[in-house]
Formats: structure tokens, C-alpha cells, sequence
């Protein structure tokens, strides 16, 4: 049996919004056709991918099991496209993802002199797509901050950096050189509590249920914005906390914070030997800036000037 894929698009879009009427207007088709095309599609696999009961639609199992894997195919078919399309331009070219505050120059240099006729490309990443950049086919490698969802991808560990906590000019804590994770208890953390796992074992408003309700936040500036407006608090790597610097907020070293961990990411089943060298000179250059530690008390004590491993960066984006 071959599938169709645009019926799994169709799946997966009622497997999101376990409403046929929302997913029918994402994806600008009247709800019966939907209907219909999702009774097909089950028809197919002969299984009931939909549980369409009194309590709503749900998924089934089978229905649970093909959202799994359908996601990773939808990936690798958006991928595929891409590579051709790309190969047609008659030149190669290497796409490499990358998160703020991560220097990529260095990597590049080295392999730029290895293969000077490859265009190679820079695409920013966020946490939320770091990952589905490499599964689509944006992204040929990306040099990732963990943790991510390694499932059907090559990770390759660079490099570790201290964590910061960001506060606000005048916060109660703001002249201290150094804070613990207790001393952020009574804190509000404007991220996923599971992304800082020590501050959520202490938190008190995880601890009393009244932890108040966080925005969508997407960008770093968005975070920072919260964070001058005395909305809360955030927990950044040190290099990101170095690239966006600004005067109305502080970071300030956590002593018993974990940290964070830098790696190189692609597919597995790709055998690119573009890919290979990357790895290679990624390996061989990137690492925490030498100057880290200076650079974060330079912050605290109000020097803000970028170093040069930002002016990098800020040509680059």
C-alpha cells in the first residue's frame, strides 16, 4: 500500500487540533472533505485512527501511533523536496542552524577552506524549531543546545557553558556577584519550569499550585522584555545572556545551576561528506569563548560592550 501523504497532513493536522472543524480551517478545505478523506485514510490502514465519541475526537492507539511516525515522514518528505530543488542550482550547498548567542565564524572558516565552491547558508534557530529544521530539511546540520529529542538524529557533544539568571535593574538580589537556586525560590520563571529542573524543585509557586500563567514567548527579546518589566525572571547560557545585552537588565551567575550543553545535530540516515566535514571543523573550533567569565562580570558591573565574538555573529545574522 502506498500512502498518500496528503491525507497524513490531513491526519496530523485533526491528530493537533482534535477538532475536525478547526483543522478543516488551518488547512482551507471544507470539514466534509475532511471527514471523508480521513474515513479513507482509515479504510487504508484498516484501522479507526479517530475516536469520535461523546467526549470529542480522540486519538485511538492506532491513531496515537501514526501521529508517532507520521510527523518524521512529513519531515523527511519536505526534505527530500528541498535537497532536489536545491540540487538543481548547479552549485552545492551546506545549510547550518544555529542558536543565539552561539558563534559560528570559526566552524566556518575552516570549512570554507576545505570546500571554497559550497554556498553555505545560516538559518537562526529558537528553541521550539532547532530541532524540526534538521527533520525538514531547512537545515542540513545545526549546532543545537540541549535537551532536544534525539530520535532519528546524529548528536555530537561540543561544549558546555555556565547558565545565567536574568533580572531586572533593581531587583532584590541585583548587587549580589553570585545567587543559589534557593535564593531564586520565590521567583516567578518565565520559561517551562522542566527546562530549569532545579528551580523547579524549589519553586513555591509550583509548590503552592499558583504559579501564575506564562505568555507565548518566542524570541530571546521577548523574554528580556518580561524581565525589565519586572514580570519575572529568566535562565539563559551564558554566551546568549553576552549577545543581548541591555541596560535595564543584569545576569547574574547561578552557583548551582547546571550547565548548558552545546552539541552538533543531523540526521542520521543522511550520509552527506558536506555534513562529515562540518562535524569535523566544528569539532576542531567551536568552544566556549576564553573570556566567558570576564565577559559576565564586565555585565554585571555595567560594561556593555560587545566582544568580538558577537561582532562576529551580528555580521553573520
Amino acid at each position: 500500500m502506498d500512502l498518500d501523504l496528503r491525507k497524513l497532513r490531513y491526519f496530523v493536522a485533526v491528530a493537533e487540533e482534535l477538532h475536525f472543524g478547526r483543522a478543516a480551517e488551518r488547512l482551507h478545505i471544507a470539514q466534509p472533505v475532511l471527514s471523508r478523506q480521513i474515513r479513507s485514510l482509515e479504510d487504508e490502514l484498516g484501522a479507526e485512527v479517530f475516536d469520535r465519541g461523546r467526549r470529542g475526537t480522540l486519538l485511538t492507539p492506532a491513531g496515537k501511533q501514526l501521529l508517532e511516525d507520521a510527523v518524521p515522514l512529513l519531515a523527511s518528505a519536505q526534505a527530500l523536496v528541498r535537497r532536489v530543488k536545491s540540487s538543481t542550482q548547479g552549485t552545492q550547498s551546506l545549510t547550518i542552524g544555529f542558536m543565539p548567542g552561539i558563534t559560528v565564524t570559526p566552524a566556518m572558516i575552516a570549512f570554507t577552506g576545505l570546500h571554497p565552491d559550497v554556498n553555505v547558508r545560516l538559518l537562526r534557530t529558537t528553541w521550539e524549531d532547532q530541532v524540526a529544521v534538521l527533520l525538514d530539511g531547512r537545515a542540513d546540520v545545526g549546532i543545537v543546545r540541549l535537551p532536544i529529542d534525539r530520535q532519528g538524529l546524529e548528536v555530537h557533544p561540543l561544549f558546555q557553558e555556565p547558565r545565567v539568571v536574568m533580572v531586572p535593574v533593581g531587583h532584590r538580589l541585583a548587587d549580589r556577584r553570585s545567587v543559589t537556586v534557593k535564593d531564586l525560590a520565590a521567583e516567578h520563571l518565565l520559561q517551562d519550569p522542566d527546562a530549569v529542573p532545579e528551580w523547579r524543585d524549589v519553586a513555591l509557586e509550583l509548590q503552592s499550585g499558583e504559579r501564575p500563567e506564562v505568555p507565548v514567548i518566542h524570541q530571546v527579546e521577548e523574554k528580556l522584555e518580561l524581565v525589565a518589566a519586572g514580570a519575572g525572571i529568566c535562565v539563559l547560557p551564558l554566551s546568549t545572556a553576552n549577545f543581548y545585552t541591555r541596560p535595564d537588565v543584569l545576569p547574574l551567575p547561578v552557583d548551582d545551576l547546571g550547565p548548558n550543553e552545546v552539541a552538533l545535530a543531523w540526521v542520521a540516515a543522511r550520509r552527506s561528506p558536506l555534513i562529515r566535514d562540518f562535524a569535523e571543523a566544528a569539532a576542531n573550533t567551536l568552544g566556549p569563548g576564553p573570556h566567558a567569565s570576564d565577559t559576565l562580570a564586565q555585565a554585571h558591573h555595567g560594561e556593555r560592550r560587545p566582544s568580538a565574538e558577537v561582532m562576529h555573529q551580528s555580521e553573520l545574522m
